[in-house]
């Protein structure tokens, strides 16, 4: 196999992992309640047939060295010059496979209106691999418009995909998906701010008396609800209405004496570089940029636990290139191509083994466990269950109330 040395690359921008965030888990409540099953039949779309995975498309994948890969925006290495994709560049040269790659997708739920009609159609969307948050892919394969993968094509994701990520309950054993990158969300805190508070917990968060008026929470339901009920001794992977309404109740206590300043999306980050949060929830990829930029922020991961979520690699129905796209998954779980894409999106990274190609570019990425998780956080990381439809809408319409949205 041709071997990959990764150059020195620049620092990740700010800009880019931030925006990159504002977008993400958007229209995750509304969008999917719209994309659901009984919304599909009313906008003259059927649901899907089958109820887990597509039937196999014609794969042309031999006679077409070809693969199209829909990502998000700034969510793959570049170059110094910015218009290169180094890893991408070495998947064509080793195999000799053409890679289309487009940054077409800017929000989960926009992205899925625009396939929909496609998949529900059982046409090509014109994408052999796409990239979606957990809960979109969820839904995909619940709705039979992912196609199951061929395990003898991704002996190399096989082997190395870290424990951590092997068997959610929306994809038992990864038989439809693989991660891209996994989502970790943490404490984040001000120290300049904190005047002297130790913050080891949300409990801290919302009932200590000095932090009054100058805490954040998230506008993103699972990670807000799915840390509070951490916080509450329940697992965000199994818990009961009752324990979502007691969760609720805990931070309406919080909001109704004034100790949430507010509820942000990714805006929480100016809040909390200027010292008008002096603590909140946050998403460990800001994070590491901000830190890096602002000495004075650091993060805590609490006792209880902390919610990771992932961004997920996928086989649409219909693709025309289902093997070029498996190969393609597999390319990026190489320890290289993996330490090559963590040091430039400083998100978690799902792949074993990649700590010492990871040092060979930033040493900093490679001790940093927001990146690499060691075994004692990775035990800590839990995960927030599968909604049915019902619950959804439901548990969206309360949190909303929750924060005056």
């Amino acid at each position: 196999m041709e071997q990959y040395e990764p150059d020195r690359l620049p620092p990740a921008r700010r800009r880019a992992v931030l925006s990159r965030r504002s977008l993400l888990r958007a229209s995750a409540g509304g969008v999917l309640a719209a994309g659901g099953a009984g919304a599909l039949g009313a906008c003259g779309i059927p649901p899907a047939g089958n109820p887990r995975g597509a039937a196999a498309a014609d794969d042309h994948s031999a006679k077409e060295r070809t693969v199209s890969f829909s990502n998000w925006t700034e969510y793959m290495d570049v170059d110094e010059s910015e218009k290169r994709h180094p890893t991408l560049e070495a998947f064509t040269a080793r195999t000799g496979v053409e890679v289309r790659y487009s940054e077409d997708i800017n929000d989960n739920g926009e992205f899925f209106a625009k396939i929909k009609p496609q998949l529900a159609a059982g046409q090509d969307t014109g994408r052999d691999l796409i990239c979606v948050t957990d809960w979109l892919a969820a839904r995909m394969i619940r709705l039979g418009w992912a196609q199951k993968l061929d395990p003898s094509h991704l002996p190399t994701a096989y082997a190395n995909l870290s424990a951590q990520f092997r068997s959610p309950d929306w994809d038992p054993g990864r038989a439809y998906s693989y991660p891209w990158t996994g989502i970790s969300t943490v404490i984040a805190y001000n120290k300049k701010a904190l005047d002297g508070v130790e913050v080891r917990s949300v409990s801290d968060l919302l009932d200590h008396p000095k932090l009054k008026g100058r805490v954040g929470l998230l506008t993103e339901m699972r990670d807000t609800m799915g840390m509070t009920l951490l916080d509450m001794g329940k697992d965000p992977g199994d818990f009961t209405d009752d324990d979502y309404d007691a969760a609720l109740a805990r931070l309406q206590k919080a909001v109704d004496k004034g100790q949430i300043r507010r509820f942000t999306g990714n805006d929480y980050t100016a809040d909390l570089t200027s010292g008008d949060f002096a603590a909140c929830v946050a998403w460990a990829g800001d994070v590491v940029q901000l830190k890096a930029d602002s000495p004075e922020i650091d993060f805590v991961v609490p006792d209880s636990g902390y919610l990771t979520s992932t961004d997920n690699l996928l086989v649409p129905a219909g693709a025309r290139h289902k093997t070029n796209a498996e190969r393609l998954i597999d390319h990026f779980y190489q320890p290289a191509m993996a330490a090559r894409l963590a040091a430039y999106i400083n998100y978690v990274c799902p792949v074993d083994g990649v700590k010492d190609e990871l040092a060979r570019i930033d040493a900093d990425a490679a001790a940093n466990p927001l990146i690499l998780p060691d075994r004692a956080m990775a035990e800590k990381s839990r995960e927030f269950r599968s909604l049915t439809d019902e619950e959804e809408t439901a548990y969206e319409a309360k949190f909303a109330k929750l924060t005056g949205a």
